[in-house]
């Protein structure tokens, strides 16, 4: 079995824990999420996997992806009424569709899809024998270049492209009178002949790179492009006063994610989070005040959800405390509903999830969080300090029932791994491990012994003052019963006298 060791000493590692930023998080919800959201319930059963749910504007219908007809693997929309539980599929059916949502104010919806591909058939079917083979695909977000702008009725009928550039276009919103769509679009990527010889090998690589924010009329008119920055611009979603727009920016070897805002011209970039982490899908609160986002700031494969407030001054505060992945969070209009994508069912595949929302806690606890820590370039100017609050969040985390004990080679001794690194990496500590920008080093440990009842054997005799060949006496125990090996114990034999040394 392997396992990870951080390549310090304990006090050392003690040492540079406590001195690193805390990941703050208010007493009462540091071991569960029930100070902000209650009456959990899984909203969606249908299909393989679903998720991605957006309310409409009167919050009576949610619109959403789903994996659930027969003849296609992939994703296709629906529309949810929340009054009777009824649901349709608005998408044609075929090719891939992703990031829906419902028109205010009109009968309309938008999705992306690439229904009009030529091989979206094809492509369906090869999935189809794929997975009938046995093989698993490693899960990656598709960034299919046939992807267009998609808007019909609700009730799936009148369905036209409005975006027809070659590339990925994708991820659109309307703003709240309805007026507008924003959406991210990786046409600058293409075609790929004009591209440096480096961008043309990061596009092989990381399509993702090129995807910018661009806005445009509900009618597919006027596109124009908001953002010019090397790394994956995308997710955008208009305030709810449609003053501004919140995104997710990665940086350009797309391993971290924070969350920014920008007026709707693209002017006054706002940074909110420097999470160290992959954040994403923000979402404002209809208050203004707060946006919820998605971070797998406590290990890789950990999606919670988490608060900024919106002038991004507070660090944020941490909301759900599931292992798996808690993503995509909106609020209902009138803010007293979230609804997010979870894995916590009982087949661990996403759903949709729907909770009561508790909007005086998320102002409180806001209000308690300390400042948003500086960057690393600011923080190095400044001596670390160690509060009481650090010691705490540090101590709870490392102490708490979700880690389990820490047992070498389980799930929680590695949760706590990766909370020390990423603390470590907060603090400016370069990385040391065997691997490129890692803290491990990687070793293997025996995690379970058995001892061999044949082979083990304990004599004792009354008397040892004669030659064991002259004895006639001897008492032998039996293993596992009267006596037991050390499980880290060597194989072989033994002979000697038995000596009192005392109690």
């Amino acid at each position: 079995m392997k396992s990870k060791l951080l390549r310090q000493i304990i006090p050392t590692t003690v040492a540079l824990l406590i001195a690193a930023p805390a990941l703050w998080a208010a007493e009462d919800d540091t071991k569960n999420e029930a100070r902000f959201l209650s009456r959990v319930r899984q909203l969606t059963f249908e299909g393989k996997r679903s998720g991605e749910g957006y309310f409409s504007a009167d919050g009576k219908t949610l619109i959403f992806q789903s994996e659930r007809e027969a003849d296609n693997p992939f994703y296709q929309i629906y529309l949810l009424d929340l009054e009777t539980g009824d649901s349709h599929r608005v998408s044609p059916g075929h090719g891939k569709t992703t990031c829906a949502f419902i028109r205010p104010n009109s009968d309309d919806v938008l999705f992306a899809s690439s229904h009009d591909d030529p091989k979206a058939r094809d492509k369906q079917k090869n999935e189809i024998d794929f997975r009938a083979s046995g093989k698993q695909r490693r899960y990656s977000w598709d960034y299919e270049e046939h992807m267009d702008i998609t808007i019909a009725k609700r009730d799936g009928s009148d369905v036209k492209r409005i975006t027809t550039a070659y590339g990925y276009d994708a991820e659109g919103a309307y703003s709240p009178d309805g007026k507008k769509i924003v959406f991210c679009s990786m046409r600058d990527a293409y075609p790929a002949e004009k591209l440096s010889k480096k961008e043309q090998q990061i596009l092989k690589i990381n399509p993702s790179y090129f995807g910018e924010i661009y806005i445009m009329n509900a009618d597919g008119s006027d596109q124009k492009r908001l953002t010019n920055h090397p790394g994956y611009d995308g997710g955008p979603f208009f305030s709810h006063d449609g003053k501004r727009i919140i995104w997710r920016r990665f940086n350009e070897k797309g391993t971290l994610a924070d969350v920014y805002t920008m007026k709707i011209d693209g002017t006054d970039v706002k940074r909110l989070t420097e999470f160290n982490a992959m954040s994403w899908a923000p979402y404002f609160h209809p208050s203004g005040r707060y946006a919820i986002f998605a971070s797998n700031k406590l290990g890789f494969d950990n999606f919670e959800l988490y608060l900024v407030d919106s002038e991004g001054g507070k660090e944020p505060v941490r909301i759900t405390h599931k292992d798996g992945f808690d993503g995509l969070p909106v609020f209902s209009p009138d803010g007293e509903t979230l609804c997010w994508t979870a894995t916590r069912t009982s087949n661990k595949k996403s759903q949709l999830f729907m909770a009561k929302w508790n909007h005086e806690a998320a102002i409180e606890s806001l209000g308690l969080a300390p400042a948003r820590a500086q960057s690393k370039a600011e923080a190095s100017k400044k001596d670390p300090s160690i509060t009481e609050a650090d010691l705490k969040a540090h101590v709870e985390y490392l102490a708490s029932d979700e880690l389990e004990g820490r047992e070498t080679g389980k799930p929680g001794a590695r949760k706590a791994a990766d909370y020390i690194a990423q603390q470590l990496q907060l603090a400016g500590i370069e990385s040391f491990g065997d691997k490129e920008d890692s803290y491990f080093d990687e070793f293997e440990f025996n995690s379970g012994a058995e001892i061999i009842k044949p082979e083990n054997a304990l004599r004792v005799t009354e008397d040892n003052s004669r030659p064991l060949s002259k004895l006639t006496h001897s008492t032998d125990y039996a293993v596992e019963r009267d006596f037991r090996p050390l499980a880290f114990s060597a194989n072989g034999e033994a002979e000697g006298e038995v000596v009192f040394v005392g109690y």
